[in-house]
This record gives structure tokens, sequence and C-alpha cells, in this order.
């Protein structure tokens, strides 16, 4: 997939200024923001479900994933659950984050907070062949901590 790829949003309540946006030329991700009447407030080791006032329609064979903000994560130790979280090509329910505050404070949101990144990529659907043995590769069976590094 070459360029630009456009996606069709419905703004589920109507909130124009909650649009995603690419913060600077080279980012990789939208910013989604928040959808929330007066303030959510996430307690240490808690989790909510935020949503975003936005509905998407993708392209065929693209996929959309929500994926959390570092700046969050390093200064409050707030992250996204499920994650990435991928929103298939077929949904056409409202998007919402699913954060959890890791940190030790409480973590207040409001409405218009940016709260997660979307990202859009081409997918790949795959055929399953089973077979009797698998070739062989240097690396073998080698799983977690194969390397000892």
């Amino acid at each position: 997939m070459d360029g630009e790829c456009r996606i069709r949003v419905l703004l589920v309540r109507g909130e124009e200024d909650l649009l995603p946006a690419y913060q600077t030329e080279g980012a990789a991700g939208m910013d989604l923001k928040a959808s929330v009447a007066g303030e959510v407030v996430i307690p240490p080791m808690g989790r909510a479900k935020i949503p975003t006032g936005l509905a998407i329609s993708l392209p065929p064979g693209v996929e959309a994933q929500v994926r959390p903000r570092s700046g969050l994560a390093v200064r409050h130790g707030v992250t996204c659950l499920n994650s990435p979280g991928t929103i298939d090509p077929d949904f056409r329910g409202e998007i919402h984050v699913v954060l959890a505050n890791l940190g030790e404070e409480p973590f207040r949101i409001r409405r218009g907070d940016r709260i997660a990144q979307i990202v859009f990529s081409p997918v790949l659907r795959a055929g399953i062949d089973v077979v009797a043995a698998l070739d062989g590769t240097g690396r073998g069976t080698g799983g977690f901590g194969h390397t000892g590094r």
C-alpha cells in the first residue's frame, strides 16, 4: 500500500474536536482523545475503558492498532491493556481504550486528553497448511532468552 490511506470516521457524539491527529510530520500514529463527561479517575493498579467518540470504517486489508502513548507511560505509569489492540476492518462500533494505571498516584482523564495512539497498517490474511515436520533453522526451537542476552 503506497501513500495515504483514507479512513472514514463517524463522530459518535458529534465532537469534531476529538478527531485523531498526527502530532508531528514524521509521526506513525495519530493521537486518540478521551470523550468523557467530567473526569474519570483511575486509581493506582486500576483500569478504565475510555470512549473516544469515534467509529471508523477501514478499507479492506487494513487494520488499526491502538497503542500506548510513551509520555503517559514514562510520566504516570499509564499504559493500554490489550496492546496493541486490533480494530478489524469489519468493526463499526465506537473505539474504546482500556487504560491501566501502573503508577503510584491516581490518574485523571478529562475530555480531550490524548490517551493513546492509533496506527493503520496493511494486513496479510494467511492460509493454514498442516505438515508432518517444519524446515530446520539455526535457531531451531530456542525461545525466550535462548541467546543468553
